[in-house]
């Protein structure tokens, strides 16, 4: 038993009961003994005194009755107590554990290409379009671990919004700020759009690399043509879902001058997207609302996920060896005493 041991014990009796709840138990049924010895203990001596009884004599003035030494026939039934317990709490087996959990992931690379044009602004989705994407788009960001995520943003030309990121709180500041006049150009480049995404998936290391494109017209600006990039991306192995916004025919824009929604026709090119997507090797959807959209997003959110890989460390301690060894200490003293002129209270 060393110093660092006597300390410790010594400091886990000053802090009894803050100790022990700091212990992880292997035998917590044994501290119930830690109340139940003593009171066999006294139960013992009380049926002996009911077969004994003694009728003990107080004079005035005596010895007994006004000397303080007396007191010390109690000495030995608390060291025999005390090392009982001690035995007690050993067998209880107290420790301590430490565990370390490390996680890492082998994150996929994401880049959420989105439609920002005219168009966007039509209102069969609530608010319109744009919102209705922007705020799915937040979801779906905020519902991934440790996987890089970027963003480009379309309209007649395309801008790369955010490179590869695990900052999500950013991500979801620059979408909340997206409106119509950050493109001055008009039209829809989708072809533009999936190049400006794939270059900069172009050095990406991920395990995999994902775009979501997500438009409601068809490719009308921009120098380069979708099957051409849609190629492009799938030659560096980035996977493509598409996601066509809106429907076909009438829908509302706006409100005439008595507040009756003003209704224009919306046209979308599937076939395109639908192409896209199948060169790049993912999926192709149609959102006709706000909660189709929101499926479409938890639908892709299921397809890439990224792979946690967890380790765990388990260190324990025991600390029973030091409650053993003042117990043995205790029966010692306890042993060497009551064999003297002292009376042993408890156990006589």
């Amino acid at each position: 038993m060393n110093a660092s041991n006597v300390g410790e014990f010594f400091q886990a009796l000053w802090f009894l009961p803050d100790t022990f709840r700091g212990f992880d138990w292997e035998n917590l049924w044994a501290l119930h003994l830690l109340w139940a010895v003593p009171m066999l203990l006294l139960l013992r001596k009380f049926i002996k005194f009911l077969k004994n009884p003694v009728l003990e004599l107080s004079l005035p003035g005596s010895v007994a009755q006004n000397n303080p030494w007396t007191y010390l026939r109690l000495i030995p039934g608390i060291i025999f107590l005390l090392g009982l317990w001690m035995i007690i709490v050993a067998i209880a087996r107290p420790q301590k554990t430490n565990e370390r959990v490390e996680q890492y992931t082998e994150g996929i690379d994401i880049m959420l290409v989105l439609d920002i044009s005219e168009s966007m602004d039509l209102q069969d989705f609530r608010p319109n379009r744009l919102e209705a994407a922007k705020e799915t788009a937040t979801d779906f960001i905020n519902g991934r671990f440790g996987d890089r995520i970027g963003m480009v943003i379309f309209a007649g030309e395309a801008y790369s919004l955010a490179p590869l990121t695990t900052d999500y709180k950013l991500l979801t500041d620059l979408i909340k700020d997206i409106g119509f006049n950050m493109m001055d150009a008009k039209g829809t480049a989708i072809g533009s759009a999936i190049a400006a995404g794939t270059n900069r998936m172009r050095e990406s290391e991920g395990k995999s690399k994902v775009m979501i494109l997500l438009s409601d017209g068809e490719n009308n600006a921009g120098n380069v043509d979708p099957i051409f990039a849609a190629q492009l991306a799938a030659a560096l192995d980035i996977k493509i879902y598409t996601i066509a916004v809106g429907k076909d025919g009438m829908v509302p824009y706006g409100v005439d001058f008595f507040g009756r929604p003003n209704m224009i026709e919306s046209y979308l090119d599937e076939t395109t997207l639908r192409d896209i997507a199948r060169i790049g090797g993912g999926e192709f959807f149609r959102a006709s609302d706000g909660d189709a959209l929101e499926q479409i997003f938890d639908r892709i959110d299921s397809l890439e996920k990224a792979e946690i890989i967890e380790s765990r460390y388990k260190e324990t301690v025991d600390f029973y060896r030091v409650y053993l060894f003042w117990g043995i200490v205790c029966f010692l003293i306890w042993l060497g005493l009551k064999s003297t002129f002292f009376n042993n209270f408890l156990l006589d």
